[in-house]
């Protein structure tokens, strides 16, 4: 869709203080349009906002959008929003974040993450590959890449990379030149209604790559590795640990706070390569396979392997993804965005695997009751390599559906299904004191959801230190 964007037009965002709201509209305001937006409560995205100059509101009011020519909508904002009837009725044109986002890399070459988990993390070391080769990319991710501060970048350069956003489907409306797909996992079922339409839009977002880029695909993923079988259009290379992989990773060493591997390189008509001594300062074999995607796509736009390899290892990392935020003495608190089973699992797998005499202590934090409802099972038996869980009231980010939810029963299936010790706390001073009683050591401490579980334990911080 082409989105004609005077220079008079005063574009108005709702639901500004998302990830990926507040990155577009950052890139937006670079580029020279005038922007604001509002949200329902203040955050870190929107005070970095203001002090980039944007206007922000906060709350929903008609009187919001008074001036507003245009209108940009998250995909978490309901359609009974205050300001989207005011525009509906003011006959305001309304764009949903995806359809803004297409309309503004449309001139780009797109590198387009998408896939269930990993996309932050992937998107991140893709731009900093970039950024090390000198190719000034536009970047717009889902988290804070901590070398840029932010959350975006507008680059002079050709290139922009993406994080996609599958939640409502818009990532279909994207112009991709490469991709990479991480992973396929039952989420956003809410939008699709199944899990087999959600695959069928991954198929055609495959589908849609060009003759002149590639998709790059892992098949450690059983999802994926099935629904590439099904793609019409053979123009994508796969990694992983497999040995049918075009990238397959070997000879692995994980230490405390990086890996090191190596990686051979198998294309059709050509030598076996390989490349070795990788390092990246990053945890876990999901984030091994992170990196790997970054190579082959890296290699496929013509970019040198020291060049790749250095930025991989001067990769400083993501605000919230596996991020210390402080310690007492040999005891490590960390603060992590994973709200879904397999997140879950990888993060706790990764830190056991190096940490194998310490206790891993993790406050959970459920995001959504929808998802709870959906995924129960998987997310009681997620623990399994914890010593000791506590259990946090849900996150609702908006629903008003409790589902029957009961948090003690669900704390029972979690300790049953994992067998693993599990405490429930019911607010964030409980959590304080309960912390205060019971650490003594060398424990590590991982809290984990998508919801307000790291402002309390960045708040818990400060009082504990």
């Amino acid at each position: 869709m082409k989105i004609n964007i005077a220079s008079n037009e005063i574009i108005h965002f709702i639901g500004v203080g998302g990830i990926g709201m507040s990155g577009l509209a950052q890139i937006m305001k670079n580029m020279g349009f005038t922007v604001q937006g509002s949200d329902s409560s203040a955050s870190k995205n929107t005070d970095r906002l203001v002090k980039s100059g944007i206007k922000v509101s906060i709350g929903h009011d008609n009187k919001n959008i008074k001036k507003a020519t245009m209108i940009v909508i998250s995909s978490a904002i309901k359609k009974n929003n205050k300001e989207i009837i005011a525009a509906k009725n003011k006959k305001i044109p309304i764009f949903t974040r995806g359809e803004m986002l297409a309309n503004i890399v449309a001139l780009k070459k797109n590198i387009v993450v998408g896939g269930s988990h990993g996309k932050t993390t992937t998107t991140s070391l893709i731009a900093n590959v970039l950024v090390e080769s000198g190719l000034d990319p536009t970047v717009i991710n889902g988290g804070i890449i901590n070398s840029l501060k932010n959350t975006a970048q507008l680059g002079k350069g050709d290139w922009a990379v993406i994080e996609s956003d599958e939640s409502d489907g818009s990532f279909l409306k994207l112009p991709v030149t490469y991709s990479i797909i991480t992973n396929l996992d039952k989420e956003h079922l809410n939008h699709y209604g199944s899990f087999s339409k959600l695959k069928d839009s991954f198929k055609s977002f495959i589908e849609k790559t060009p003759s002149i880029g590639k998709s790059i695909i892992c098949i450690d993923d059983k999802n994926l590795k099935n629904l590439i079988k099904k793609c019409k259009k053979i123009n994508f290379l796969t990694y992983g640990f497999q040995k049918k992989s075009n990238y397959q990773i070997v000879n692995v060493n994980k230490k405390i706070n990086h890996s090191i591997f190596e990686l051979k390189i198998k294309l059709k008509g050509k030598k076996i390569k390989s490349i070795k001594n990788i390092h990246v300062n990053l945890l876990g074999d999901h984030n091994i396979k992170n990196a790997t995607a970054v190579i082959a796509l890296a290699i496929n736009v013509g970019i040198k392997i020291d060049i790749i390899k250095k930025a991989l290892k001067k990769f400083s990392g993501i605000q919230r993804r596996f991020t210390k935020v402080f310690s007492i003495g040999k005891r490590e608190f960390y603060d992590d965005y994973a709200h879904h089973p397999t997140e879950i699992k990888a993060v706790i797998t990764s830190a056991r695997e190096v940490n194998r005499n310490r206790k891993i202590i993790c406050v959970f934090q459920p995001h959504r009751y929808s998802r709870l409802k959906m995924l129960k099972s998987d997310f009681a038996s997620s623990f399994k390599f914890s010593d000791e869980v506590i259990l946090c009231p849900v996150y609702s980010a908006g629903e008003k559906l409790k589902y029957n939810y009961n948090q003690k029963s669900f704390s029972n299936l979690i300790a049953k299904k994992s067998n693993t010790q599990v405490i429930n706390i019911y607010n964030k001073n409980e959590l304080e004191i309960y912390l205060k009683r019971n650490l003594f050591s060398n424990e590590m401490v991982i809290c984990m959801g998508a919801g307000s579980i790291s402002s309390w334990i960045r708040e818990i911080g400060n009082k504990l230190k």
